[in-house]
């Protein structure tokens, strides 16, 4: 039953990805897109906490959460790139986009050799996730007040969020191919 409850969070959170792309496009838009992206990331956070806490982790849980975190970040940060027309933000989400392809790829071959953990979540990303997630905030509070020094700043903890995401495909990487 709270298995079933976690995954519905997880997939609302897919959902989440796909409305704040269309409230970005609408433009007048900003305050429910940054609401939705607020719930959206909070249901993040609990549905992993609440399934630890009641020993209700499963096999598809495990598989759909990353996949709804990668979809509501890069659906958001293509749509902030469409909106602010950025070339930094579009770039960087080709960065993270290629990365998630890349590690994937990384999983794959490590399930197929039996050597799963090489390629684990570590805190690390984690914590790339947490930085993303924080720079969209970011991004949608600035457009929801019309900041353009918010704007900037969160331009600044997206290239931070570039760097942790690079470091933790490169030591994926790492640990995929060391023998």
């Amino acid at each position: 039953m709270i298995t079933t409850m976690l995954n519905a969070l997880t997939l609302s959170r897919i959902l989440c990805a796909i409305l704040i792309y269309l409230f970005l496009y609408l433009e007048s838009q900003y305050l429910i897109a940054l609401l939705l992206f607020g719930i959206a990331s909070f249901s993040d956070f609990l549905d992993g906490y609440v399934a630890r806490k009641t020993n209700s982790e499963s096999v598809l849980g495990e598989i759909l959460d990353p996949i709804a975190d990668k979809l509501l970040i890069v659906f958001v940060l293509i749509g902030l790139s469409i909106n602010l027309d950025s070339f930094l933000i579009g770039f960087i989400s080709a960065v993270i986009i290629s990365r998630e392809i890349w590690v994937a790829a990384l999983r794959d071959i490590n399930a197929r050799n039996n050597q799963s953990d090489k390629t684990k979540v570590t805190f690390l990303a984690k914590t790339k996730t947490a930085v993303q997630m924080f720079a969209i905030l970011m991004y949608l509070f600035g457009l929801t007040i019309n900041s353009m020094v918010i704007l900037f700043f969160a331009d600044i903890i997206l290239i931070i969020a570039l760097f942790v995401t690079l470091q933790t495909g490169f030591q994926y990487t790492i640990s995929t191919f060391k023998k």
